[in-house]
């Protein structure tokens, strides 16, 4: 493929799908605070939503744990941006501050978890690929939870246990602070086939070889080589998961050759594109149905629920576990 070399000037946008109106518009007005006032040490908001939509900037003391069940999720929080795949969940610490996008289908199970569970957690935001014991604590509380304090605490404890033991995935893509930098990656991030060597950002953003790859490394941790590389693996998440051809992904990524690309990916994630998402798929059964395990239930509609927007606005709520407490 030849790479047109024009100026790096950030190109319109293509048209973008019009959102569902009624989710967009709980997704824009986030009452997070809320999620705070529901005083229970864990508790769980279940979503499955088709819907191109943001959520908007907020942040609750309580920490977050994002499930994607399905679909892809797009979190910017604590300096970076996370593409989350199939089957991974997002670990959001308390406290910070962090929105999202969602482009399509998307099936989340959200568990939020009191600060005082979280002190010896992960500190700092990332991607947990979900093992199939974790995914079925996950799911055990989108079920009723039991009545019995003690069991309530001991089914806690294990997904502590479980939380802390898992290894954060390499999923992430760190924003610069530097004005030069943050130009040249955020032109970058709205023209991804922008083949650019260092050396000619550098002349477009007015700084040297030297001083851009001294500056990558310092403020996100890795080369320009690698940020571009991450750029590209989230992008192609969220183009796989939308169901486009590697072929297309590869040529709208600027890349020469298919197998360039092929071999860009696996490299980073040991797994092909074609495969990727089938071996999450192989490596979390048995499948997503919730189960229960038996524990005496609270009836449903015990207690009242608080209303959509009480609970949180940056969330779309279309199932609501039946033990979540105002």
């Amino acid at each position: 493929m030849t790479q047109n070399r024009t100026s790096p000037a950030i190109r319109p946008a293509g048209q973008k799908a019009k959102p569902d109106l009624l989710t967009a518009e709980k997704l824009a007005g986030p009452k997070s605070a809320q999620i705070d006032l529901i005083d229970r040490p864990v508790f769980s908001l279940f979503t499955e939503t088709t819907v191109t939509g943001e959520f908007q900037p907020h942040v609750h003391t309580k920490a977050q744990l994002m499930y994607v069940i399905d679909g892809v999720l797009t979190v910017e929080a604590d300096g970076g941006i996370w593409t989350v795949p199939p089957k991974c969940a997002f670990w959001i610490p308390g406290g910070i501050v962090h929105k999202g996008r969602v482009v399509g289908h998307i099936n989340i199970g959200n568990l939020y978890l009191d600060p005082s569970l979280t002190t010896d957690m992960h500190q700092k935001c990332g991607i947990l690929f979900v093992q199939p014991f974790l995914r079925e604590l996950i799911m055990r509380f989108d079920n009723t939870l039991p009545t019995n304090a003690t069991r309530e605490a001991n089914l806690i404890a294990v997904l502590r246990d479980e939380l802390i033991a898992a290894p954060l995935e390499p999923i992430h893509l760190p924003m610069p602070t530097d004005r030069r930098l943050r130009r040249l990656t955020e032109t970058m991030l709205a023209q991804p086939d922008l083949r650019f060597t260092i050396s000619e950002w550098g002349a477009r953003v007015g700084a040297s070889n030297r001083t851009l790859t001294r500056l990558f490394q310092r403020e996100t941790g890795m080369s320009f080589t690698r940020w571009r590389q991450q750029l590209h693996i989230g992008i192609a998440l969220q183009r796989l998961a939308a169901g486009d051809s590697v072929t297309t992904i590869a040529g709208d990524l600027g890349y020469e050759s298919l197998s360039a690309f092929i071999s860009m990916f696996r490299r980073m994630l040991g797994s092909s594109p074609t495969h990727y998402f089938a071996d999450r798929q192989e490596l979390t059964q048995p499948d997503e149905t919730n189960k229960n395990t038996g524990d005496t239930a609270t009836p449903t509609g015990e207690d009242t629920p608080p209303s959509d927007a009480e609970i949180s606005a940056d969330i779309v709520i279309l199932k609501r576990s039946p033990h979540i407490k105002s």
